[in-house]
């Protein structure tokens, strides 16, 4: 039972249901996935759930959602299984270690511990090793780590660290209501599972040895351990949920593509070859080796994530950019009446909204003045556009708009020659029109966007701008 048997890779994400999606397990996730499409092996979810005062059912509907956004489907990997159906197998390695006098009961508090050993800093002392206290409340169940020699942790990424048996202390293994801490459930569940290879982040090094010895104490070969590079910010400091952005629910929200995101997190600590960054994802599948991973920390470069965005963006085929943006023009969040939407408008003015986006939710301040009955009211915009200059400027854009041509090229040269009457570049001359009519002084080119308005609507603005200023 205990046994990794057969030459198949079985890798396993384990995340626990205790809060957002972190893009460091993305990273993991993208990691486990990717081996097991290499080797033509398998993939388990296991949900990691016996925190019964954290959990929160939703939890597992996010992670199971989030890794469909990045690609990752039911039928990718096996499972969902959950932590909490294996409490049997759990307590069954714990008559084991017990009954091979690998496992022993201890009652010390915290506080007696540093009372003996005189200091907050030093570990469990191994007071209650051979006093043979039996099970009950206040009791923690120890692991008995050997007195001698070394655990050396064979990592594909980071070599074989050595570990210092004698420095490493009886740790606790189940708590006094019987019930498995992390530590030894999941090294039971990889057992169980049959996990040959166990694919996390670096934080869960100093755990690598104590879970080998738990491995080789219950009779079984150990796997191939791998931990990938901590993912750090500008700062170099540890990616932190309370001080950095790091759910990948949010830049979902945003108008991250799960492409982009998902070719950006494969580079956190590996590089394809030469000098390409974003490239098809089959290519990343075939390429990448674990074994050329770096273990230095990985830099998570928010700003190089969006930029990586954006060229997704602009490769997007135009139908596939007006699709993309959907959700954020025709959803409850929405700033204009859902009737005012108008596709045929969006799908005019996609193209050249394509260019100039690196996130889709970007796409709504950019076309809003479109479907709104009004445009934004902007007031630095108003005041930095609307100068001494704009009411006799704009009264004689609306004179000319009234008979003129209606197209981009009409437009555009009845406002430069209404500008060069008064010594003013288009760029000078627009401002007012611009402002005028999308509320903003930037977006899309002007006399595109203002042919795709309409006559009716575009003079009516311009007039209230005037009437505005007078």
């Amino acid at each position: 039972m205990w046994a990794v048997s057969g030459p198949a890779v079985r890798v396993r994400f384990a995340p626990s249901p205790t809060g957002m999606f972190h893009v460091g397990n993305a990273r993991s996730l993208l990691f486990n996935w990717v081996l097991a499409r290499q080797s033509g092996g398998t993939m388990v979810l296991r949900i990691e759930d016996t925190d019964a005062a954290r959990n929160r059912p939703e939890w597992v509907q996010g992670i199971v959602d989030a890794m469909a956004w990045l690609g990752v489907g039911p039928e990718d990997y096996e499972g969902p299984l959950f932590q909490s159906d294996y409490v049997q197998h759990h307590r069954e390695a714990i008559d084991r270690l017990l009954a091979a006098g690998l496992a022993y009961y201890c009652d010390c508090a915290r506080g007696q511990v540093i009372a003996r050993t005189g200091s907050e800093h030093k570990g469990y002392d191994g007071y209650c090793r051979d006093r043979g206290l039996p099970t009950g409340d206040g009791c923690a169940l120890r692991f008995r780590t050997p007195d001698e020699g070394s655990t050396v942790i064979v990592d594909l990424v980071r070599g074989k660290p050595t570990f210092e048996n004698a420095l490493i202390e009886d740790f606790v293994i189940a708590r006094g209501d019987g019930s498995p801490v992390f530590l030894l459930a999941n090294v039971v569940d990889d057992m169980v599972m049959g996990i040959t290879h166990v694919i996390r982040a670096e934080e869960h090094l100093p755990n690598a040895p104590k879970q080998q010895l738990l491995w080789e104490a219950l009779g079984a070969e150990p796997p191939v351990w791998v931990h990938a590079p901590i993912l750090v910010n500008e700062k170099r400091q540890k990616l932190s949920k309370r001080r950095d952005r790091v759910a990948l629910e949010d830049f979902r929200v945003e108008g991250y593509l799960a492409e982009a995101m998902r070719n950006y997190l494969m580079l956190l600590g590996w590089a394809p070859s030469g000098d390409r960054e974003i490239l098809p994802w089959d290519d990343i599948v075939a390429e990448f080796r674990l074994e050329d991973v770096n273990p230095s920390p990985a830099f998570f470069d928010v700003k190089k994530l969006r930029a990586f965005n954006g060229d997704y963006i602009r490769a997007l085929s135009v139908e596939a950019f007006v699709e993309a943006c959907q959700p954020w023009l025709t959803g409850e969040t929405t700033p204009w009446r859902p009737d005012a939407y108008d596709a045929q408008a969006f799908a005019a003015v996609a193209e050249l909204a394509q260019t100039r986006i690196a996130v889709l939710s970007e796409i709504v301040p950019m076309v809003d003045f479109l479907f709104l009955d009004e445009p934004v009211a902007d007031e630095a915009a108003w005041a930095k556009a609307m100068k001494v200059e704009a009411p006799a400027l704009l009264a004689a854009v609306v004179e000319a708009y009234e008979a003129c041509e209606w197209r981009a090229e009409a437009l555009k040269a009845s406002l430069e020659a209404i500008g060069a009457e008064r010594g003013l570049k288009l760029g000078k001359a627009q401002a007012p029109v611009r402002v005028a009519v999308t509320g903003r002084t930037v977006g899309l080119p002007l006399f595109e966007s203002i042919e795709i308005l309409g006559r009716e609507r575009t003079l009516a603005r311009l007039r209230a701008a005037l009437d505005r200023l007078s």
